[in-house]
């Protein structure tokens, strides 16, 4: 029986160190993408999520209905945000786990060393995606809408906060020129 347990072990340790990465002398590191994958599904996504949706809200600056969506629309329309196995073998990151790591980036202007590469395919897609709707100047449609949002919340008049943007305020007073 301890021979058995012993062999098995031995097994076990020489499974391990086979080599299994893209290149030569590389050795896989086992950092359980699964269970990442699990845990992220059940802190923010799950239909009684361990996180309430204040606090999803306040982590990725959006609601989680959004986030879903933008998971929903990356995965058809780029097969980057697609999980499929690595040339080692192993199950590769979720495209919720990858725009996870682009939301973190872009929410808290963390490094980006280790989450480059979905940062800059995410943001990429994300112009595509959403440019012609979402990344452009206000039209008069929008401008109507916004003064009726915001006069709602007690801002009459107000279209939109300067601070948020990055348009140029061609107008500015001279007083407060380069403060803004």
């Amino acid at each position: 029986m301890i021979a058995c347990e012993q062999c098995s072990l031995a097994n076990r340790a020489k499974l391990m160190d086979q080599r299994r990465g893209s290149k030569m002398g590389r050795l896989t590191i086992y950092r359980n993408r699964a269970l990442g994958h699990e845990h992220l599904m059940q802190d923010y996504f799950a239909e009684v999520p361990t996180y309430p949706p204040r606090l999803f809200r306040r982590r990725y600056r959006m609601r989680r209905s959004l986030f879903v969506k933008i998971v929903t629309d990356c995965e058809a329309a780029s097969d980057y945000f697609k999980r499929r196995r690595s040339a080692a073998g192993i199950m590769g990151f979720s495209a919720y786990q990858k725009i996870s790591a682009a939301m973190w980036v872009l929410a808290y202007g963390i490094p980006t060393d280790y989450t480059d590469e979905s940062v800059r395919r995410f943001a990429k897609l994300v112009i595509r995606l959403y440019g012609e709707q979402y990344l452009r100047a206000p039209n008069e449609e929008d401008t109507k809408r916004l003064m009726e949002m915001n006069e709602k919340k007690g801002w009459p008049g107000m279209l939109g906060s300067l601070d948020c943007m990055h348009w140029r305020w061609k107008n500015c007073p001279k007083a407060w020129h380069g403060m803004y």
